[in-house]
């Protein structure tokens, strides 16, 4: 078929500006790495690095100033070196330099522990995530160090480079690399890299197709002596050939590898899909058995072009089937020249397995699977396509779409939620709620005349995306049990936060856009909506009054009527703070209330606070209470009468505490508030990730 267009890469639209000042010229040249998972564009002033489908990656601009790294102002010509982790680009005044990259692991194996860990490799090291081990604060922090930098020895990259394959296994604490010819792994725990101890036995095998960890075994696809097999290695036994725990020959290249559970997947050059089981035998090796296998010689038309390979199996197979059945009732999943495929197996009796083919979405670069989720995150299917994370939830539930001839045979399947990011995704970390990327930022400064790049770990939460889709489906048990598996973490209200937020900002467009009047902001009784099903949904949480305030302090003033007409009055929220002894909460509400009452109400309020925050020792609070009233009247006669009722029935003095003040709070009471700007808001402030 010919050619047709994908997408148009263009700096202004990857980097949303329209300034000016970023003008690079016409592009020089183009060059695409080997395996087509990055493309490298010189411009007559910058260059710029794109992902396959347009994920903008590195770029830079025109320099005025002098510098030395000549390829920041132009490049004549480019092209990266063997392994993809360098490209080296031609500049003016003729000089060659080399740049360095760092690519996800997942570029040249795309097994399932590569897309569950965030990993990334190098021309001479790997990068190991660490963040999944360390406080919830440190994970969405950029600033932690959570990058474990491993270099691999120096004899075997002088002897086999470039690196062509890097796996990790699912503790995060077993690595392998395969570079021209051989291999070699290591262990986190001591440190230590194994290499072949003969050089005959590295030079004779080659990696095809991948390796994959199976607990302390690694399963690799190899080629030696002419003949393609599998090869079981032990991470305590010697590296050679002769100590190989078990040989399996196959007929063809292998292509991919994947391992889930005790089920090792193998797909081959001739377009064969091969099932084994792993199996522990009484003399303590791991054994392979063949289970089954099926040729796809009709769906997959260019074996090569598979980038990845999985399956989900019902869960009344994982529970009372034989394992060595899966391959019959499994719905197979492909990842081919960018177009996420689905094989659903269709069986009648005594019949062989047919497949219903569905296409769920094209152009997309990686995809993971997510077997033991929370909730509907179960069998979980997520896929980047360069721009957003698209997440089919319960893949296994997918319904049938009809057939369209006139297109390409069969429709595409819209995704349960779709979450844009603005920096380029590595792993889900599932028990945190959050999507861990890299960015890269660089520093130019006066005082050095060559750039300084550096690697930012970005994060993403996707809790109040997950939520959202089950309010959307009025599915409020399912929101709720799915949201307290993750009360704990420390940023659970700022998820919370973030769903009400754009809940409340899209329904209060929805409302202003199809009627004019600002009256039309307040919804008719008893028609909120989704935003009054996540009000309902938030009465389940003690951070409940916390978030809705926050929100509303957060957003313009024009919302609160909205916004309070299905949560409750403030004057109520206020009280009900006070009332369950939430001090610093309701002292936000104070600022909402100081913008809708007259001021003398508000000192009346802020006096009341104050009483009650003194005899609970909340000193801290008491201390901004006090600013806040000065600011309500500079000339000090509201703090001086606030000062006189509250010293007569409290004999504590926010200035002179006694020993032990403080008395433990809520968790819901966490956060600090600020008084010194008290004025009314007059522009939308808005929170970010």
């Amino acid at each position: 078929s010919p050619p047709s267009l994908s997408h148009t890469s263009a700096l202004r639209d990857s980097l949303n500006t329209t300034a000016s000042a970023l003008a690079t010229g016409p592009v020089t040249c183009l060059s695409w790495t080997s395996d087509g998972y990055a493309l490298a564009s010189g411009f007559a002033r910058g260059y710029a690095l794109w992902s396959t489908y347009g994920r903008l990656g590195s770029w830079s601009g025109d320099k005025s100033d002098a510098f030395e790294d000549h390829f920041m102002e132009g490049v004549r010509a480019c092209f990266f070196a063997q392994g993809d982790a360098e490209l080296v680009v031609l500049c003016p005044p003729p000089q060659l330099f080399v740049i360095p990259f760092a690519k996800s692991a997942v570029t040249a194996c795309h097994a399932p522990d590569n897309t569950k860990n965030a990993f990334l490799q190098t021309d001479d090291r790997v990068l190991v995530y660490r963040g999944a081990d360390q406080p919830d604060m440190s994970v969405i922090n950029p600033e932690s160090d959570v990058w474990q930098h491993i270099k691999i020895p120096a004899a075997y990259i002088a002897s086999q480079y470039p690196l062509r394959y890097a796996v990790i296994s699912s503790d995060a604490r077993l690595i392998a690399v395969a570079g021209r010819r051989g291999l070699t792994h290591y262990n986190a725990l001591s440190g230590r890299w194994r290499l072949f101890e003969e050089e005959r036995d590295e030079e004779a095998l080659r990696v095809c197709g991948g390796m994959v960890w199976w607990g302390s075994v690694l399963v690799v696809g190899c080629e030696v002596e002419g003949e393609y097999q599998l090869r079981l290695f032990s991470r305590d036994k010697p590296l050679s050939l002769a100590d190989t725990l078990e040989i399996v020959p196959l007929d063809s290249a292998p292509l991919v590898l994947s391992v889930f559970d005790s089920s090792l997947l193998v797909y081959t050059a001739d377009n064969t899909f091969h099932h084994f089981l792993i199996r522990s035998t009484r003399s303590g090796g791991p054994r392979l058995r063949v289970c089954g296998s099926i040729g796809f010689e009709g769906v997959v038309q260019d074996p090569r072009r598979v980038r990845g390979l999985s399956w989900l199996v019902p869960k009344s197979q994982q529970r009372f089937g034989d394992p060595a059945d899966d391959l019959n009732v499994a719905t197979i999943i492909f990842l081919i020249s960018g177009r996420l495929v689905l094989l659903r197996p269709r069986r009648a009796a005594h019949e062989e397995v047919k497949y219903d083919l569905q296409i769920l979405a094209d152009r997309v670069e990686f995809y993971w699977t997510h077997l033991r989720g929370i909730g509907t995150l179960e069998n979980s299917l997520w896929a980047w396509d360069g721009a957003k994370i698209r997440v089919w939830l319960d893949a296994l539930t997918i319904e049938k779409v009809r057939v369209d001839a006139k297109r390409d045979a069969y429709e595409t399947v819209r995704e349960s939620v779709a979450m844009p990011l603005d920096f380029y995704p590595l792993a889900v970390l599932m028990d945190k709620g959050i999507i861990v990327g890299v960015d890269q930022e660089t520093s130019l400064r006066r005082s050095l005349d060559f750039a300084l790049f550096r690697i930012i770990t970005t994060t993403h939460l996707f809790l109040h995306h997950v939520l959202r889709v089950h309010l959307d489906r009025s599915q409020a048990r399912e929101a709720v049990l799915f949201a307290s598996h993750y009360q704990q973490l420390v940023y659970f209200p700022h998820a919370l936060e973030m769903l009400l937020h754009e809940v409340l900002e899209d329904e209060a467009d929805s409302v202003a856009a199809s009627s004019s009047s600002p009256s039309a902001l307040a919804p008719p009784p008893g028609q909120g909506g989704l935003l009054a099903r996540v009000i309902d949904f938030l009465d389940h949480f003690d951070d409940c009054l916390q978030v809705v305030v926050n929100c509303a302090r957060k957003t313009e003033v024009t919302r609160w009527e909205l916004l309070f007409r299905i949560a409750g009055k403030p004057r109520e929220l206020f009280e009900k703070c006070i009332a369950s002894g939430f001090f610093k909460v309701a002292a936000s509400y104070l600022l909402v209330l100081h913008n809708l009452e007259p001021v003398e109400q508000s000192s009346k309020d802020t006096v009341r606070l104050l009483k009650v925050a003194m005899e609970a020792g909340e000193w801290t609070l008491c201390r901004e209470l006090l600013r806040f009233l000065y600011s309500l009247d500079r000339t000090g006669q509201i703090l001086r009468t606030a000062l006189s009722e509250s010293t007569s029935a409290s004999s504590s003095s926010p200035y002179s505490p006694p020993p032990s003040p403080s008395l433990p709070l809520s968790s819901s009471d966490a956060s600090s508030t600020t008084f010194s700007d008290a004025v009314r808001p007059s522009t939308c402030v808005r929170f970010g990730d």
